[in-house]
């Protein structure tokens, strides 16, 4: 892949957990092993919820804008450049101002 930027994800689909009507999201799975997975996901803008069952994630902004918001009120930008975890068991609510696109890694747990 010479730019995940721009790279096809495929169409979009409604995102389910969003409280914004009309809100979509995409995504492309690029590689997988044994519980492990990476990939590219983008989603436009609007709120909406997230958690994180089972697995944790490694998230890298590539494009776009927005707003993570904790359950404790902690909160925190997203922007191009940004790098973060969410380990399993976490929540949060997503404002995205302009479309986010992400790169994204996942390790499930052992069961």
């Amino acid at each position: 892949m010479t730019d995940a930027r721009s790279h096809d994800i495929g169409e979009p689909k409604i995102k389910e957990t969003s409280v914004t009507a009309g809100q979509t999201e995409a995504s492309v799975r690029l590689w997988g092993r044994d519980g492990e997975a990476t990939g590219i996901w983008e989603v436009t803008p609007g709120t909406f919820k997230s958690t994180r069952p089972g697995f944790d994630e490694v998230c890298y902004i590539l494009s776009g804008e927005g707003t993570i918001t904790e359950p404790d009120g902690t909160s925190f930008e997203l922007r191009p450049g940004t790098l973060f975890v969410t380990p399993s068991g976490w929540e949060a609510s997503w404002t995205v101002r302009e479309t986010l696109r992400k790169v994204w890694f996942t390790s499930q747990l052992p069961a």
